[in-house]
């Protein structure tokens, strides 16, 4: 059996918003972005190639949707991005206003620090050892 989880839903605000803080802020690439019609849209960002899952940004629908952006897990971190430089993206998205609830930390497995999402979502970015 080859099966593959390939989307999360990531509960967003507003489409365009999220999609400039993926791509700009986390350097992520759009793989998607199509018009659904009723105001709703197919959007897919992901930090490498579309080799993997990717998140797809759903705009919250209502108001209980909405009031969950930003708090997907009750304030635990949501998100594990692992990358093969850490430094590297760190500064990348340091530069460019990502917001890190810490310094880095250089732990048993590796090098990591939180960082949060525009809405508030918490990020660990990782490079494994």
């Amino acid at each position: 059996m080859n099966r593959n989880l390939v989307n999360v839903t990531l509960v967003v605000k507003d489409y365009d918003e999220a999609i400039d803080f993926y791509m700009n802020k986390m350097n992520f690439k759009l793989l998607e972005d199509k018009d659904m019609g009723g105001g709703k849209r197919w959007v897919r960002v992901s930090p490498g190639g579309g080799n993997g899952c990717a998140l797809l940004l759903a705009k919250g629908a209502n108001t209980e949707q909405l009031n969950h952006a930003g708090n997907q897990t009750g304030g635990r971190v949501a998100f594990f991005l692992e990358t093969d430089d850490f430094k590297r993206d760190y500064e990348f998205m340091k530069k460019n206003g990502v917001h890190f609830t810490e310094e880095p930390r250089y732990e048993e497995y590796g090098t990591v620090v939180v960082l949060m999402d525009l809405y508030g979502n918490k990020w660990d970015l990782i490079e494994r050892k």
